[in-house]
């Protein structure tokens, strides 16, 4: 998807009030997705699934009921060069630290607002070569811009789930090593967020969301 298609969609995405069924915003496909869990859970299964083709959206698994992961293995990164954040959506853990960095030869900020809220996440100037680091603590989606150079734009999806990802174009999508038991699959598409239930067991769990 190309990064005029991308943002334009974000723009309509973040319109819609954040609600409990159909709602919220979603993004498209240059995402750097959240570290899975290293480990294979005993009895793990693989859960697949499938939303309307065509349609960008991003998808989350989370447990149904309180669980703990591992920490993730890597770092999720966003950087600014050419007057471009990159990667366009970044995935990222709640209670683990993401990096934001300036590989451009001219001073940037960052500016980070919750979509949701409206709640500042934080707003700090990073000169050349410099990196500044956040742990997200509230879940969803955040705009990310450069006071400096409004033109630059971003976006941010924070979960507590280390399954996260985006559909592809075909509308499909996939979670390898998920922990068995019940899960709720949400997806943020269209301007709406649907969820649906999966109990995952040993194998191939499928669902289609709609």
């Amino acid at each position: 998807m190309s990064r005029s298609r991308l943002m334009a969609w974000l723009a309509a995405a973040f319109l819609v009030p954040a609600c409990s069924k159909p709602e919220p915003p979603p993004p498209a496909s240059t995402a750097a997705p959240a570290a899975a869990p290293a480990a294979s859970a005993s009895g793990a299964g693989r859960v697949v699934g499938r939303i309307q083709p065509g349609a960008a959206g991003v998808v989350v698994l989370a447990p149904k009921a309180a669980r703990t992961f591992p920490p993730q293995d890597e770092k999720p990164i966003m950087d600014q060069a050419s007057l471009t954040f990159t990667p366009e959506l970044l995935f990222v853990r709640t209670g683990q630290p993401a990096e934001f960095r300036n590989s451009d030869d001219t001073l940037h900020n960052v500016n980070v607002k919750h979509e949701e809220t409206r709640e500042q996440a934080f707003n700090v100037a990073i000169p050349t070569g410099g990196n500044y680091d956040h742990t997200f603590a509230r879940e969803g989606f955040y705009r990310v811009g450069c006071d400096i150079h409004p033109a630059m734009a971003a976006s941010i999806f924070a979960a507590s789930s280390p399954y996260t990802t985006m559909a592809g174009t075909d509308g499909s999508f996939a979670f390898e090593e998920v922990p068995p038991g019940p899960w709720v699959v949400t997806v943020y598409t269209s301007g709406r967020r649907l969820q649906k239930d999966v109990e995952v067991k040993s194998g191939v769990s499928e669902v289609t969301i709609e």
